[in-house]
């Protein structure tokens, strides 16, 4: 048990209450008037510490927070590398970086997403030919994708690419991947996998060009950074005049 006392402020307050009223009726204008008063502040305080005395009380003693968890056990370092092996499996828990732009960020997962997926297919398919053909698509558009995150102002030009190539692209690796797996020749999956056998190649191309689309502006200003410098290296003698050194 913890002993406490609670002093009364109210012996304070007749002492002030005293000051108050002696001043009022009696000014303070010589030495005695000032030891008259304080005389008998003395005497009301004492007299207010008779009628307000001090209270003493007792309160338990705070139980520690050690003593709350004594009764449990602390976790095993088995228990905690289970915990932390299951953490390790669910990559959905772990936080994932945001960018601020809901567009860039949505870009990134598409891109996890598409990439994921091309590898699965590409494990999944034994013909050589369409494996080396998902791996030229899966490395064009990590490129496509890494050069709009780096120029995110390029985000319109992938538009299309993004809304309608890629996806169908997918969805037609993916009915591939499923007619092969059927393990059955026939005149529907036989032909619909040699269309797509020969589609892949133009896929491919396609997939290029988009990607060097993208270095469409920048081209442009590289040429005409080259013509601007060949004139004043001409202008200066450095070159020929309509003779610039070429590589």
């Amino acid at each position: 048990m913890a002993r406490f006392k609670k002093r009364s402020v109210l012996p304070i307050y007749a002492i002030a209450l005293v000051w108050i009223i002696f001043t009022l009726v009696h000014p303070l204008y010589r030495a005695s008037d000032y030891v008259s008063v304080i005389l008998l502040s003395a005497v009301v305080f004492i007299v207010a510490k008779g009628i307000f005395p001090t209270i003493e009380y007792e309160l338990p003693d705070p139980q520690p927070e050690e003593d709350a968890s004594a009764g449990e056990e602390p976790p095993s370092h088995e228990s905690t590398q289970q915990e932390d092996a299951q953490e390790d499996q669910n990559p959905e828990k772990e936080e994932k970086s945001s960018t601020g732009d809901p567009k860039i960020d949505a870009l990134i997962q598409e891109k996890d997403r598409a990439l994921g997926e091309m590898r699965r297919l590409n494990d999944a398919i034994e013909d050589p030919v369409i494996s080396q053909r998902i791996d030229q698509l899966e490395q064009a558009t990590g490129k496509i994708i890494d050069q709009v995150l780096t120029h995110p102002e390029k985000l319109p030009q992938i538009r299309k690419f993004m809304n309608y190539y890629l996806p169908t692209t997918l969805k037609i690796l993916n009915a591939y991947d499923r007619m092969g797996a059927a393990g059955v020749s026939g005149e529907n999956i036989d032909g619909t996998m040699e269309k797509i056998e020969a589609m892949m190649d133009t896929i491919v191309m396609a997939f290029h060009k988009q990607l060097d689309a993208l270095f469409r502006d920048e081209a442009m200003d590289i040429a005409s950074d080259i013509t601007v410098m060949e004139n004043l290296l001409a202008q200066e003698g450095l070159i020929p005049p309509d003779q610039p050194d070429r590589p």
